[in-house]
């Protein structure tokens, strides 16, 4: 992954989406590259910033991976980037952009 790909996820995600958490922040594809990803999917809409922790915890625990799926922390190989994520600290879901950005997602309280 390029480096300013990464700064630039890491500026819009300054924290965890799934616990808040500020330190020990990794990059995490939404879309395993294993499952139909590539170094295609290293683009903002993919990615997204969680600890360390939780990622390891979505590889490895059916139980997290399930509910990192239902928040769009974790996309199957036939989901599109354009579902939204939710984020534990506003309470809101986002739809994650192509310029790095993030939006509101403005369709109902929840996308699962």
């Amino acid at each position: 992954m390029k480096a300013s790909i990464r700064k630039l996820v890491l500026e819009r995600d300054p924290y965890c989406f799934h616990c808040g958490e500020s330190n020990d922040l990794v990059v995490h594809h939404r879309r395993n590259r294993g499952h139909g990803g590539s170094k295609l999917l290293d683009k903002p809409e993919w990615l997204m910033a969680v600890c360390a922790r939780y990622n390891g915890e979505m590889e490895s625990v059916s139980s997290v991976a399930e509910s990192a799926r239902r928040s769009g922390h974790k996309l199957r190989s036939w989901e599109a980037s354009s579902l939204p994520v939710f984020d534990v600290v506003t309470l809101l879901w986002y739809v994650l952009k192509t310029d790095g950005t993030k939006e509101v997602y403005e369709d109902g309280e929840g996308y699962y």
